[in-house]
């Protein structure tokens, strides 16, 4: 009583913001500016703290160390560029799913982000390329079970698995948007390419 009393007293400086009252979008901003410009390896807690204007206790509290914010951060990401695909009423079939995907490789590549990520923190990458898949993997696939799903349903995409069809679509995808510039001039070149790729991929 005496403490809210205390607190409840004009002038006085009000009670820290609970922790799950701070938007987490505002701890992901930081965080995805930070990161987009020294990288995730240079990039700590007390940093991400500071720049959200929130104490390491609390930031302590939502996320347990860099690498799961990188991870939220790297989702996030994922989602928005494909909220920006140029679909009309969603997943409908294969001419969605070809343009969707080469839409996401397309941005994915011209990502500042991802750009920095390649280039100062590569190992990120590896666990989720040679070992694991991750959540952002498991979001892309899912995305992609949905294309293939609908397709598949209209007779636009061949049979099959729409699981293993969509891991191997993915993995397309990822070469392209991830080794493809190392080998050619003009990166923009890739997109016809690997377009016709999932055409003769998915078409029955």
């Amino acid at each position: 009583m005496v403490s809210q009393q205390i607190n409840d007293v004009p002038g006085q400086s009000p009670r820290r913001t609970a922790a799950n009252a701070i938007p987490e979008d505002v701890i992901l901003d930081a965080a995805t500016a930070l990161m987009t410009k020294v990288g995730i390896r240079r990039t700590t807690m007390a940093d991400i703290a500071r720049a959200a204007d929130v104490s390491r206790a609390t930031l302590y509290r939502r996320f347990p160390n860099v690498e799961a914010i990188a991870a939220q951060v790297t989702t996030r990401e994922f989602e928005r560029v494909v909220a920006t695909a140029p679909l009309a009423d969603g997943p409908t079939g294969r001419e969605s799913l070809v343009a969707t995907v080469v839409h996401v490789v397309r941005a994915a590549r011209a990502h500042p982000l991802l750009q920095r990520i390649i280039d100062l923190d590569p190992e990120f990458l590896m666990p989720n390329l040679l070992h694991r898949s991750g959540r952002t993997s498991r979001g892309q696939l899912a995305v992609i079970v949905g294309f293939l799903t609908a397709g598949q349903a209209t007779g636009e995409i061949r049979d099959g698995d729409p699981e293993r069809l969509a891991t191997t679509v993915l993995q397309m995808a990822w070469s392209f948007a991830l080794t493809g510039p190392v080998f050619v001039e003009a990166p923009e070149t890739l997109d016809s390419e690997l377009s016709d790729l999932l055409e003769r991929y998915l078409r029955p």
